[in-house]
């Protein structure tokens, strides 16, 4: 089973991003910024991380480098998907040059964001 961990900052969105990648049979962990991803991935191993851009403490844009520049090459490389409303008025191509695989507008697409994450995750 492929572990997923999403970071985001709302519980709604949180809960259901988890239940449906859930019903896809994926393993989920939640944190709500991107401090607790960065302490998260100390312990944990994950397939795929998807990231919420505006969160509080450290955002989406600072985890990724944080991330980008590890040590370990395995956790530096994990794809992380991109997740926002684009309130700070990113361009995907800003995404894709900090170092995130994909890019997924609020509102969610759910059934964009099952076929991403199994696309990322390699998944049938």
């Amino acid at each position: 089973m492929k572990k997923v961990l999403v970071a985001e900052d709302s519980s709604v969105i949180q809960n259901l991003t988890k239940k449906i990648l859930q019903f896809q049979n994926f393993d989920i962990k939640s944190v709500k910024n991107g401090k607790e991803v960065l302490k998260s991935m100390e312990s944990d191993t994950y397939d795929l991380i998807l990231m919420d851009i505006n969160m509080p403490q450290m955002d989406g844009m600072t985890c990724i480098r944080e991330i980008r520049s590890m040590t370990d090459k395995t956790k530096s490389s994990i794809p992380v998907i991109a997740i926002s409303g684009n309130a700070k008025n990113y361009s995907e191509e800003d995404f894709i040059s900090a170092g995130f695989n994909e890019f997924l507008a609020k509102p969610l697409d759910f059934d964009k964001l099952v076929e991403t994450v199994k696309k990322l995750t390699d998944t049938k």
